[in-house]
Order: C-alpha cells, then structure tokens, then sequence
C-alpha cells in the first residue's frame, strides 16, 4: 500500500469526492469519465504523483 498526500481530491461540480476515479488510477485502471469534475488538471496531478518511485520503492 502507498499512501499519496496530494493538494486536492477530484470533486464534482457539487462538491461530492469521485471515489471511483481515486479506485482507478490506484489499479492502474484506464481513468473513466470524468467529465463532471470541477477541476479535471486534479487527476493529472494525482497520476503523476504515483508514476513517481517512492521512498519505500528505493529500498
């Protein structure tokens, strides 16, 4: 397990936090719509994040 502290969540327009989209980029799963986000760059951020090796990883 990893745990990834990122700046922001991707939220809809309403606010409510897209789980789904979280569960999919932690199983390397192709990313679904998202195209109710508020602020779609989050993901991007969020994907990026875990393409990075980790401490843990370098041991």
């Amino acid at each position: 397990r990893r745990i990834l502290v990122v700046p922001e969540l991707p939220k809809t327009r309403s606010g409510k936090i897209m789980r789904r989209l979280l569960r999919d980029v932690a199983e390397n799963r192709t990313v679904g719509d998202a195209t109710t986000l508020a602020d779609s760059s989050v993901m991007d951020l969020i994907s990026a994040g875990l393409a990075k090796p980790s401490a843990a990883d370098e041991d």
